[in-house]
């Protein structure tokens, strides 16, 4: 059975994915201290995430691997190639983000890419379609299952975090530039390791390792970073500190990828099976924001903060929808700050046992597809909203009108469900209610 024999099942495509919803598997603790701590550590020593279970990895080899990602990205890859990195973002004809993962240059014909599995099947689509002379093998998500994948991968962070690795390594390392990569030895294996950052510290070019080799690997690399960081104040990280990275970075994850109503993505949806990631909802489409169909969740990469990596100096699906998007006004990427007062308002009124009372806040992170006002007029959405030590509050991502894409404007996020949680079972039923957010369009950690 395929996505669109799913979709078939259902009123809409928008029907089928308010049905489902599913969550990101972490078998591994929510703390390992607790999760302030955690976050704290990360802007004033280090933290050590695990990610070897969550992402899905797709390693592609041959003389057409650069066309491929040329032809199905926004990226340009001019000068990309063996120990360079950099974030692919696919979208859509219509413009519209499919999906992004973090590509690696591994060899002159072999890339790696790892993350959320949207554009890495779309990839692998368009490899299998389009006549490229590569070949795929794909490491998929753990769903859970310790050991069942090839790769261990893990995130060290913070600003001693290059003093723990030289410290695991025992000698100084050379210097590895922004999103590149190179080979270091730990515990008496080889690691990759690629220079960039989640969290990250203001003011700093990178903070942040990406670590990984093979799974059988992984304890002994493990062990030897922990006994390193001791001296230095190295923490490890759960879970739910994990998640809460993006509060800061501003990375959005949990996407609808734009790829359900399109006639001519339908063999797409044909090819695509019944049980691929494009069926479910990451944790579900919960907020204010309440389309009337599901290219209303569609995302645009200014909306993403993509804007940067679009580069129109070749040819790629979606370039002349981008070309005329680019001039049209659209939103922006945005954090924005809640009030305080407005947060402790309805931090307490959520404790209530009362009928009006607001939708109860996610500590530390949470999806909420929101809307965000000036007065009556809506001028944006939010995606994901959170709470940080290093924020020293709450904040949401999001996107708002260009014009009000300004450091320092005053608006309103919509907080709570569309339905007041009737068709969200795990959400008590509330009120929405409005809450004051100043506009940031760089993370508000130093703000």
């Amino acid at each position: 059975m395929s996505l669109q024999d799913r979709i078939d099942q259902f009123e809409s495509p928008l029907a089928m994915l308010r049905a489902s919803g599913i969550g990101d598997p972490f078998p591994y603790p929510l703390d390992y201290t607790n999760w302030r701590d955690e976050q704290k550590a990360w802007t004033t020593t280090a933290v050590l995430f695990d990610q070897s279970f969550h992402m899905t990895d797709l390693f592609i080899t041959g003389p057409d691997v650069y066309k491929l990602l040329s032809d199905t990205s926004v990226n340009s890859y001019a000068t990309f190639g063996p120990g360079k990195a950099k974030q692919y973002v696919a979208v859509n004809e219509e413009g519209y983000v499919v999906g992004d993962n973090i590509l690696v240059g591994l060899g002159p014909d072999e890339v790696t890419l790892a993350g959320f599995a949207h554009s890495l099947n779309w990839l692998e689509y368009h490899a299998a379609t389009g006549g490229y002379d590569v070949e795929i093998s794909r490491d998929r998500n753990s769903q859970g299952e310790p050991g069942s994948k090839r790769l261990y991968r893990y995130e060290l962070e913070g600003p001693v975090a290059w003093k723990i690795l030289e410290a695991a390594a025992g000698h100084e390392l050379d210097h590895i530039k922004f999103f590149n990569t190179a080979k270091i030895t730990i515990a008496g294996h080889q690691v990759w390791a690629l220079n960039h950052t989640m969290g990250g510290v203001p003011g700093a070019e990178s903070t942040g390792l990406e670590l990984w080799g093979p799974t059988e690997e992984g304890p002994a690399v493990t062990e030897a970073i922990l006994a390193a960081g001791e001296q230095f104040g190295l923490k490890r990280g759960g879970a739910l500190a994990y998640a809460s990275t993006t509060a800061e970075s501003g990375w959005v994850g949990a996407i609808v990828p734009a790829v359900y109503t399109s006639p001519s993505l339908r063999a797409y949806r044909e090819w695509l099976p019944d049980d691929s990631l494009e069926a479910f909802a990451i944790n579900g489409l919960h907020g204010s924001h309440n389309p009337d169909t599901v290219e209303g969740y569609y995302l645009n990469p200014w909306e993403l903060g993509y804007n940067r990596v679009v580069k129109f100096d070749h040819d790629f699906i979606g370039r002349s929808a981008l070309e005329k998007m680019q001039n049209e006004n659209p939103r922006r990427k945005v954090w924005l700050k809640w009030n305080g007062e407005d947060t402790q308002r309805a931090l307490v009124a959520s404790e209530l046992d009362a009928p009006d009372r607001p939708k109860a806040l996610p500590f530390p992170m949470g999806i909420s597809w929101d809307e965000v006002r000036v007065g009556d007029r809506l001028i944006g959405r939010t995606q994901q909203t959170g709470y940080t030590v290093n924020i020293g509050g709450f904040s949401s991502n999001g996107s708002v009108d260009e014009e009000y894409a300004v450091d320092g404007t005053e608006v309103e996020i919509v907080w709570g469900d569309h339905d007041g949680g009737e068709s969200n079972p795990s959400t008590p039923r509330h009120a929405p209610i409005r809450i004051r957010a100043t506009v940031h369009t760089s993370s508000p950690v130093d703000a």
